[in-house]
Order: C-alpha cells, then structure tokens, then sequence
C-alpha cells in the first residue's frame, strides 16, 4: 500500500474533467475514460503514451508515493491530513498553460507561483514522520537518473529529489512522446485547456492511495484548507 499527498481539482470540476479525459482515467470513480477526439498524435498510441499517467490520476504532487513508516496506520495519516489542511490557508492558483517539460506535456503555472512553493514544502515536512525509508530498490532506481548533489541529498533526507528549491508545480498529462509530436499535441492540448473556466484557487489536498505497484492511485480523502 502506497499513499500521495497530491492537489486535484474538485471531482466535476472542468479542470478535472479536462485532466482526466486527457488521460484516459478518473481517479475518484476508477473508471477508464475514452479517449479524447482529434488529437494530432498520428500513428502513436495514445492509450500506451498515457499508461503512466493514468497509474498516479491526474494530480500535482505535493508529497510524492510513500509507504506508511512502520507503526503508522492509514487512520493517523488521514487524522494528521485534517489537522494539516485546517492549519493552512487557500492559496491563490495562477493560470497554467500546458507546456512541454522534457519529453512530456504537463500543465504548469504561467507564472512564478510561490504560494504552492512554499505548499508543497510544508507538505514534505509535515508528511515526512508518515513515511517509511525508500527501500534500496527504490532508491537504486532513482539513482539510475542523473541528478544534482542537491537533489541526491534531498532523495536521502526526504525520499525525493524534486523537493524546496527542486519544485515545480505540473499536471502531467502524458508519458515521454516523440519529440515530432511534443510541440502539435502540447498547442492542440492548451487550445482545450484554454476553452476551460480558470481554477483560481488551491483549496483543498487530496489523500491519494494504491493498493499494490500494479495498481492505480485512487483518490481516498480530501480535505479543505481552512485555517
């Protein structure tokens, strides 16, 4: 069993709707969603490009997949989710526009955001006693991908690399694609977005959970930032 600590739009919500139909699952009922019509993606299979992406739901990481330290309980992560979320404000949420990172495309904010900065680094501290340490699977995998000194020391203190100044707020909405295809899908992707009603604002996290590595994350719990 794996938990996330993840922003996802309220179920209904457009951006949601959007986020999910790009990827082929939604992560509140678990069902499989057809795929999104006229996509410039040619021969490429979109349902084997979005296999990853529909693993996680569509989200923004706040606190990156973890199994419960030992002694913990699923009830002692959702009770000190609630204290979290009521300890913490709303924070305003910029434009995104989907843009391509990598090999992959990915809603990111349009501008510096660094109320979810400063978010998600309050997440990977006040999560962090719930984690149990990467396995040394784990974390030989990650160590196949090159990283920074920075990045190698946060992996070893937090699990994950991409943490406080390594941060980026994104949305993935594909896996790596073929670098013809990036820039078509990422303009016919954001024309979509675009069409949509802004989120303006980051009120709420989400609980997500796995229940074994083949399996998807389904959303658990959401809580409301109150405080």
């Amino acid at each position: 069993m794996r938990y996330a600590i993840y922003y996802a739009p309220p179920p209904g919500a457009e951006l949601w709707m959007f986020g999910s139909s790009v990827i082929g699952y939604d992560a509140v009922s678990g069902l499989e969603l057809p795929d999104l019509p006229d996509l410039p993606v040619g021969d490429i299979d979109w349902r084997a490009l979005t296999q990853e992406p529909r693993r996680y739901g569509f989200h923004a990481t706040l606190k990156p997949p973890f199994a419960l330290r030992e002694g913990t309980r699923e009830d002692d992560l959702l009770a000190g989710a609630a204290v979290f979320a009521a300890g913490r404000p709303a924070v305003a949420m910029p434009r995104l526009h989907v843009a391509v990172l990598g090999a992959f495309v990915a809603l990111v904010p349009s501008e510096a955001a660094p109320q979810l900065d400063d978010l998600a680094a309050a997440c990977t501290r006040s999560f962090d006693p719930f984690r149990a340490a990467l396995s040394p699977a784990d974390r030989e995998r990650r160590l196949r991908t090159e990283m920074s000194a920075r990045q190698t020391d946060y992996l070893g203190r937090w699990g994950y690399p991409y943490v406080f100044e390594e941060f980026r707020f994104h949305m993935t909405l594909s896996g790596p694609l073929p670098d013809p295809s990036r820039e078509p899908l990422r303009a016919a992707l954001d024309r979509r977005y675009r069409a949509l009603t802004p989120e303006t604002r980051l009120d709420a996290i989400a609980v997500f959970r796995q229940e074994d590595r083949a399996g998807r994350f389904r959303v658990l719990a959401r809580y409301p930032l109150i405080g």
